[in-house]
């Protein structure tokens, strides 16, 4: 494949514009290696360009890579890194498999090349004092995210994640034995499972990353059914359902 999808000089539309008014800062990733994790999921290694050598990592830490859709046009998507080393600059990002530019490029890449990359809107810290336990609702694609957080070593988390193929389960969550986990298949409603499995959670910290959809709708069930105040929610729309392939 060709180097650079969203190397810098192409236009990012008004989505760069934005990013770029708002202080962002960009860098090129060049692949180091990929390892087909299942047949719907890629891990691609990266050298990071400088960036963890300019901003201190944190859980859950995320950029913005650039992909060329099929007419030529950029879009960004958000991605968490993985197993990041800031001494070296290297870390991995897993790529859900699905119709889509992003997608398309993760099948595709290969050692050397190089993408384009925008740091910009990535805040996490662990709330201090540490909360009592975790509350962790997501997918597949926020699968990364909730590792992190586990690997941080939290307290003793609740996860319920959603799944769309039979081998998603297989993937490499992270969990403690002292963590309770439970994969929904998309379409058989991971929001009334979390309700179904409420539970007095004063304390604790709720995380969401989702769908639009099911992100609001965990959220409400966190504060309603577990108790949890709007301020020990961090929650973040990863994605739209039913949203047009690029």
């Amino acid at each position: 494949m060709t180097n650079g999808d969203g190397q810098p000089g192409r236009s990012r539309g008004w989505q760069g514009a934005v990013l770029k008014m708002l202080g962002a800062d960009d860098y090129q990733f060049t692949v180091t290696g990929t390892e087909r994790i299942s047949e719907h999921y890629i891990r691609i290694g990266f050298t990071g360009g400088g960036l963890l050598t300019a901003r201190p990592l944190h859980p859950t830490m995320w950029v913005r890579m650039w992909f060329s859709d099929r007419a030529g046009k950029l879009h960004q998507r958000g991605y968490t890194l993985v197993d990041a080393d800031p001494a070296a600059d290297t870390f991995f990002i897993e790529f859900a498999i699905h119709d889509g530019s992003a997608a398309r490029w993760a099948q595709q890449a290969a050692p050397g090349d190089t993408i384009a990359a925008t740091f910009m809107g990535s805040k996490f810290a662990l709330p201090e004092p540490a909360p009592k336990g975790w509350i962790l609702v997501g997918d597949t694609a926020s699968l990364p995210a909730i590792n992190s957080l586990l690997d941080a070593g939290v307290a003793t988390a609740h996860v319920f994640l959603e799944y769309q193929h039979d081998d998603d389960t297989d993937l490499p969550l992270r969990s403690r034995e002292a963590d309770v986990v439970h994969w929904v298949r998309r379409g058989e409603g991971i929001v009334d499972t979390l309700r179904a499995n409420k539970f007095d959670a004063d304390g604790h910290f709720g995380w969401v990353a989702a769908d639009t959809k099911i992100t609001r709708s965990a959220v409400r069930v966190l504060r309603s059914d577990f108790g949890i105040d709007r301020g020990s929610i961090k929650s973040q729309a990863y994605w739209m359902a039913n949203a047009k392939p690029s």
